[in-house]
């Protein structure tokens, strides 16, 4: 029995997303949120909310024992780029570009 979660649109970067989720991959659920509590980065907090997210769904629609769950799967995909422009000398002007990323988290036995 798996059960998902997904957040997209999120404004972090995937490779400093895909860093957070490779401590938590494999890990049961206390130790994974017990990794996330503290770890300093920006998308730890943003991790932790999805895999909250997919344990909550885990016990309600699949009536799963919350302390036997595993952190199946967990990956960070590229997302859309939020494309800005900002004035530079001489008339020029320079791209400022925005990231964001989707995340898929599985929790399972």
């Amino acid at each position: 029995m798996e059960t998902t979660a997904t957040l997209r649109g999120v404004r972090l970067s995937a490779q400093k997303g895909r860093l957070v989720a490779d401590m938590v991959r494999g890990k049961s659920i206390g130790n994974a949120l017990n990794i996330l509590a503290f770890c300093p980065k920006k998308g730890a907090g943003i991790i932790k909310k999805v895999l909250l997210s997919a344990v909550a769904n885990a016990e309600h629609n699949d009536g799963a024992d919350i302390d036997e769950l595993k952190v199946k799967t967990i990956y960070v995909e590229k997302g859309m780029m939020l494309k800005r422009f900002t004035a530079r000398a001489k008339g020029r002007g320079n791209r400022i570009v925005k990231p964001t990323c989707h995340i898929y988290v599985t929790v399972g036995n």
